[in-house]
């Protein structure tokens, strides 16, 4: 009853915050523009969400809030960010719109960010889970965290049944060592089922973001701001050097763990067909995971973790819902904003879509599934990091794994040279 009540106190508090302080505070002037202060006239809202997930919360909320009215306008997730570029250049752009991590460096300079001295820092962490820090600068929030889709272990149970192995590996070192019993080889060593898909980049599903959950759980941030300044993190902590060696020994022939090969299939594919024991995904996967084989015997466990770490660390892709520098009724938008991350309308949605929301009042009641406790619990300590150009990194780290693999560089020395780009990249 007590922490109910706690949930529900907070809740008022954020949204009274949100309410009051954002749209009267004197962040952005009252009455730009808009039909008349106070948050009335029409919000246009972008996103790549399909209408009939949003419907029937956008409706709810429309009908208790009749001094203004929300629009959404469904786009194309190939286009979205052309279409929002080219809307925005020619004044016709959105009030508000769904923000993804890897976008917010790249619309940063087109955001109305909230001043701490509007929301503060301790209230946006009391509130959100701390995957939706990737949104916070030293300057203000760029927006505020929708949805987590963090990166879990799916495993095949009739391979783990089939060697003796009660549970999934919860550690590194523990997946070392059923590397070495879960993979097998023909007479010829081809492999004809892996452990796990790591150490090269091509063939592996998601291989930047193990190598960066690897980092991460090492310590680095990858990246990081000061004063509206982005740069690379990469050299900042303890060597990523013996990190980087770690995820490519998979691929070594002449190591114990040797699991992966580039002559494999992508490693989705392995893990449907059932030769793969574990494989590195998203929440969000677990559907087509499901329609791809729909018999196959799999579950999702949390990422392994350091061997004694005190902490956890997970990778995150992380939705936001952030406010246009250019809208056209900036009262009103920011009442909505406040009204959908901090209402029902974000619960709705997240229902709606079968996805882990970032509200941490949400994250408390977990559904009773075979899979969504794990997605739920792996949101709290999901992590992720500001990505200036996800091709472009998608190189940069293609680059680090090559480069070891060749023995062109020693894995320290790779990874200072791959700072360097990814620091060039962020200077832009």
């Amino acid at each position: 009853m007590k922490g109910n009540f706690q949930i529900i106190l907070l809740i008022v508090f954020v949204a009274a915050a949100v309410l009051g302080l954002l749209v009267f505070s004197g962040a952005i002037p009252l009455g730009k523009n808009s039909n008349t202060a106070g948050g009335q006239g029409t919000v246009v809202l972008w996103g790549t969400v399909g209408q009939q997930f949003i419907s029937k919360p956008l409706d709810i909320l429309n009908r208790a809030n009749p001094s203004f009215v929300v629009k959404y306008v469904q786009k194309d997730p190939a286009t979205f960010d052309q279409d929002l570029l080219e809307a925005l250049a020619s004044g016709n752009g959105p009030d508000l719109f769904f923000l993804p991590d890897n976008l917010a460096f790249h619309y940063s300079n087109r955001i109305s960010v909230i001043p701490y001295a509007s929301f503060s820092l301790a209230s946006f962490k009391n509130y959100f889970a701390g995957a939706g820090e990737v949104f916070l600068t030293s300057k203000g929030i760029l927006a505020f965290p929708m949805f987590i889709d963090p990166m879990v272990m799916y495993y095949n149970r009739s391979i783990l049944d089939s060697n003796n192995i009660v549970n999934p590996p919860a550690s590194w070192d523990e997946l070392q060592n059923m590397a070495q019993t879960l993979t097998q080889k023909d007479q010829g060593k081809k492999i004809i089922q892996s452990a796990v898909a790591m150490g090269q980049f091509s063939n592996i599903t998601h291989a930047k973001d193990i190598i960066s959950t690897l980092f991460m759980q090492a310590g680095n941030p990858i990246t990081t701001e000061k004063n509206g300044l982005f740069s690379s993190a990469l050299k900042d902590t303890a060597d990523l050097g013996p990190v980087l060696k770690f995820y490519t020994d998979f691929s070594d022939p002449l190591n114990p763990v040797y699991s992966w090969n580039k002559s494999l299939p992508p490693s989705i594919n392995v893990f449907s067909s059932g030769d793969l024991a574990f494989y590195f995904g998203y929440a969000s996967e677990l559907p087509s995971l499901i329609n791809r084989n729909p018999n196959e015997n799999f579950l999702a466990a949390p990422m392994p973790q350091l061997k004694n770490s005190n902490t956890k660390i997970t990778s995150a892709r992380v939705t936001g819902i952030a406010i246009s520098s250019f809208s056209k009724n900036p009262t009103a938008a920011f009442t909505v904003m406040g009204l959908i991350a901090t209402g029902d309308f974000a619960k709705d949605l997240a229902n709606a879509l079968s996805t882990v929301p970032a509200r941490r009042d949400l994250l408390a009641t977990k559904p009773t599934d075979a899979y969504f406790p794990i997605f739920y619990s792996s949101a709290l300590f999901a992590k992720s990091w500001i990505d200036p150009s996800p091709s472009d990194t998608d190189d940069i780290f293609r680059g680090m794994v090559d480069k070891v693999l060749s023995n062109d560089m020693s894995p320290s020395n790779v990874v200072s040279d791959a700072s360097a780009k990814l620091g060039l990249l962020l200077a832009r």
